[in-house]
């Protein structure tokens, strides 16, 4: 019950903390799943859309697997995979656009993600679930920086 209460709290703060790129006065969902086809060049628009599927596929998985770091240190490696995973999702969405500016600036937000999966120092210092909504916002939201721009 602790660990879905810890859950459930992550997803609070996490739909008010991050999304590649949330606007102000939005409900804090993520813009990039819903980015208007009027607002952005075509090739802009369906990667956005790509990354806010790879996004809503991966972020759940993600807090999941650092809530249970907390409550459980052997689930290291699960939690690196889970963020591993993640990247690979961001690559993917950006790696066929059309827009090279995006394509490169997906590739270095899945490079720094997927660089931090590897990072055991990194999951070490994840303890509490204040930690644990520290990664899945201020740290998420920079990891995602570089397509937030092209997607808010």
């Amino acid at each position: 019950m602790r660990r879905m209460i810890s859950t459930l709290s992550v997803g609070g703060v996490l739909l008010s903390a991050t999304a590649c790129g949330t606007a102000p006065g939005t409900t804090g969902t993520p813009s990039v799943a819903s980015a208007p086809a009027g607002s952005a060049p075509a090739a802009v628009a369906s990667t956005c859309e790509a990354l806010g599927q790879a996004y809503s596929k991966n972020i759940a998985t993600f807090a999941e697997s650092l809530t249970n770091l907390v409550a459980d240190r052997k689930t290291v490696a699960q939690a690196q995979k889970s963020l591993a995973g993640f990247a690979t999702a961001v690559s993917d969405a950006t790696k066929a656009s059309e827009n090279a500016e995006l394509k490169a600036d997906g590739k270095l937000a899945a490079d720094q993600m997927l660089a931090k999966s590897k990072d055991k120092k990194f999951f070490a210092g994840i303890k509490t679930g204040e930690d644990v909504n520290q990664t899945m916002g201020a740290t998420l939201t920079g990891w995602l920086s570089p397509v937030t721009r092209h997607c808010s």
